[in-house]
């Protein structure tokens, strides 16, 4: 089974880092994210990753060009254009999937410890085009635990218990690049609603950790958080 990992983007609200480097090589723990994401997909079986590049692509193209932490992995790059939006960049991959073929679809800057088993499973008993990861995003702000005046505990940056957002793993079917054509478009727009109105799309719910890493702060949370 394959991976797309999308990783063409600028990254421009973490500027720091991206001037230099594309988003996805930003490090955490001494390892770029891309890496910490390609290793969870190793971990469920997955020994083909396809990254869908752009911004910065020469940087990915030679780190992973060497990159060997797993004999039985393949990782390819490939260039899917600098101002190419999400939809568009998962169309130019069409060629490297077979026409039977279902594949795992995740952003280079989002970390998680879902089930990709339990989720493929998931996806298989519904039968549907597409299954995406829902997930309860991080709270804004830090939660103080209070008794009284006095403080119990300063979580930086809890996982909120209500509410889901699109976490970003998804299974695919092929039939989901009947929804795609060579229009420059978002994944999660015009794709992403046509499936809903068709009903087929389904969502299936990770209560565990999610992170995305936008900005410097999330970098330096996650710094902590990850194990």
């Amino acid at each position: 089974m394959k991976a797309i990992i999308l990783a063409g983007g600028k990254g421009t609200r973490l500027a720091e880092f991206t001037k230099l480097i594309p988003k996805p090589m930003v490090k955490i723990k001494g390892r770029p994210i891309i890496v910490h994401i390609i290793k969870h997909f190793y971990k469920y079986g997955v020994k083909e990753i396809l990254i869908a590049s752009g911004y910065k692509h020469k940087i990915l193209f030679e780190y992973f060009k060497n990159y060997n932490i797993y004999k039985d992995l393949k990782i390819k790059v490939i260039n899917t254009g600098l101002n190419t939006l999400t939809g568009k960049r998962i169309f130019k991959l069409k060629k490297y999937l077979s026409n039977d073929e279902i594949f795992f679809l995740t952003y280079g800057d989002g970390i998680s410890d879902v089930n990709l088993k339990k989720l493929y499973q998931f996806h298989l008993k519904h039968k549907k085009i597409a299954t995406l990861t829902a997930v309860h995003p991080p709270a804004r702000f830090g939660e103080l635990k209070l008794r009284g005046g006095k403080l119990l505990n300063f979580d930086e940056k809890p996982q909120l218990s209500e509410g889901w957002i699109n976490g970003g793993f998804f299974v695919l079917n092929q039939k989901f690049f009947k929804f795609l054509d060579n229009k420059n478009v978002m994944l999660e727009r015009e794709p992403i609603q046509r499936l809903i109105k068709r009903k087929n799309l389904m969502a299936f719910k990770h209560n565990g950790f999610w992170m995305c890493m936008d900005t410097l702060r999330d970098k330096q949370v996650l710094e902590k958080k990850i194990k």
